[in-house]
């Protein structure tokens, strides 16, 4: 296959990744929207904060413990059937609390004081918590389907599904709730998943094979697999680690972006600029998807949050609307590349048989780290910074720095927090870890993209095999440079018959 200047076609893999994103897009999409759309519900029934609170803190706090053991699933198991496990055990959640909906009168049901809100408000928790697990195979499918040097590509367009999903959420789970009732919501939910599961079922993965080291035989909770997996790979725990302090900085973000957002406009004009400012998600992952990531993603990386970072400190310097909407859209189209970036590292770095623990692990360190900081920023603003920021004293301070307004206090957070993400990153490129991740990834590449070749016909590949990845996925973990700098397996690579 050839390919004309800046053009390329697809390969046979790639189409198949297609119809599997395109398939994930419709179940996180319609899982997104029945999960909100029970929150909205919940508050707007009960106005009870502490069930919409619970309800938020135990989402994050599953998804967190969940994830390692979605990521070993997905290491010993056909990507495809993990895919299958989960949309339908999604589907058997969304069923039963539609059978809950019917069966109990809806005063019942919202009563507090009785187990039944708690038991369908756990039931649909679980069933969006597993979804999780098909993210985590759809980050493999991208080393299996996609030739290494279209990984960014397509994290990019990973980025743009989730873009889309995060801005329908916004908008139809509320109207579902003011239009239809919590019923209706569950019973589209059903139907779209059920719709997802019969068009999967339809595709194959033609590398989808499980690949078995036989040194690792934990199927449950494999948390020591995931540790070893991720310590094997120099620089890749930092990476890790820059990445859940670039969520707990997010944080700060996710505390205080609405109630800033509702000092500047009233809930329905916030409403409506918040939805397009989510249209940044889209557009970044567009762009990742058109030009990808760059030949050092982790450079890529540290330079998106130096931006994040700067952005963050600046679009709240002053109380105008306009500068506040553009640094949101511009600071949610920065999001898809940092995501990509660590995504296409990953996927070359680590061999595709330990990739669903370093997903699941990286995971479940990630999306734990944005609650935390949003738990202890809210009360430390709320309680001290704002009363100081609106004190005379305070306002005089501030007024050179920051102008004047009734939520200064809010953008005293967002400078701190943007500056000191920019220190974190621009710090990073000095340490040595920063080297090993680098060298790991260049060291990584497979042969034709070394050579500057075309990529070679695939070869078939057969169940059982020790690395299942076929020509869309070279053998990328025979590169790595582990943390004393040296490349783990050097000695046996003549003999592992790796390309």
């Amino acid at each position: 296959m050839t390919a004309t200047a800046g053009t390329r076609a697809r390969s046979p893999g790639e189409r198949v990744f297609l119809h599997v994103l395109a398939n994930t897009a419709l179940a996180n999409v319609t899982t997104s929207y029945v999960w909100f759309a029970l929150t909205f519900w919940i508050y707007i029934e009960t106005e009870s904060v502490l069930a919409t609170g619970v309800v938020g803190g135990a989402y994050m706090l599953f998804v967190a413990f969940g994830s390692i053991w979605f990521g070993s699933i997905v290491d010993h198991h056909r990507k495809q059937r993990v895919m299958l496990l989960s949309g339908s055990l999604t589907l058997v959640g969304f069923a039963v609390a539609g059978v809950m909906y019917l069966l109990l009168p809806e005063p019942l049901l919202l009563d507090l004081a009785q187990p039944w809100l708690w038991l369908f408000m756990a039931i649909i928790l679980a069933a969006s918590v597993v979804e999780h697990m098909r993210n985590i195979a759809l980050s493999t499918t991208v080393t299996i389907l996609v030739p290494d040097e279209r990984h960014a590509n397509a994290n990019g367009l990973v980025g743009t599904v989730q873009g889309i999903a995060f801005v329908v959420t916004s908008v139809f789970s509320g109207l579902s709730i003011g239009f239809l009732g919590m019923g209706w919501t569950v019973a589209i939910g059903i139907g779209l998943l059920g719709l997802s599961l019969a068009h999967l079922a339809t595709l194959r993965i033609p590398e989808d094979v499980v690949a078995v080291d036989p040194d690792e035989r934990a199927r449950g909770i494999d948390l020591r697999g995931s540790i070893r997996a991720v310590l094997a790979i120099g620089g890749l725990f930092a990476l890790i680690v820059f990445s859940t302090f670039n969520n707990f900085i997010g944080g700060v973000y996710m505390a205080l972006m609405d109630p800033y957002g509702l000092e500047l406009f009233d809930v329905q004009t916030w409403g409506i600029v918040f939805g397009l400012a989510s249209t940044g998600f889209i557009v970044g992952g567009l762009l990742i998807a058109k030009f990808g990531l760059g030949r050092r993603p982790i450079r890529t990386l540290l330079l998106v949050a130096i931006a994040m970072g700067v952005l963050g400190a600046v679009f709240t310097l002053r109380e105008w609307w306009w500068l506040y909407a553009l640094g949101t859209w511009a600071y949610m189209a920065l999001i898809p590349a940092a995501e990509a970036a660590e995504q296409t590292i990953i996927q070359r770095v680590v061999p595709l048989p330990r990739q669903g623990r370093v997903f699941g692990f990286a995971m479940a360190f990630e999306s734990a780290a944005a609650p935390i900081t949003a738990f202890m920023i809210a009360p430390l603003a709320e309680f001290w910074i704002i009363p100081w920021s609106r004190s005379a004293g305070g306002a005089a301070a501030l007024e050179p720095w920051f102008g004047t307004g009734s939520a200064r206090g809010i953008a005293i957070v967002f400078a701190i927090a943007g500056t000191v993400l920019v220190l974190a990153a621009g710090l990073a490129f000095l340490t040595r870890s920063y080297r090993l991740i680098s060298d790991s990834y260049a060291a990584s590449a497979p042969a034709p993209a070394i050579a500057g070749l075309a990529p070679e016909t695939p070869a078939t590949v057969k169940a059982g095999t020790a690395d299942a990845r076929g020509a869309a996925a070279p053998d990328q973990g025979s590169g790595a440079v582990n943390e004393a700098g040296t490349t783990p397996g050097a000695e046996n690579r003549d003999s592992s018959g790796s390309a």
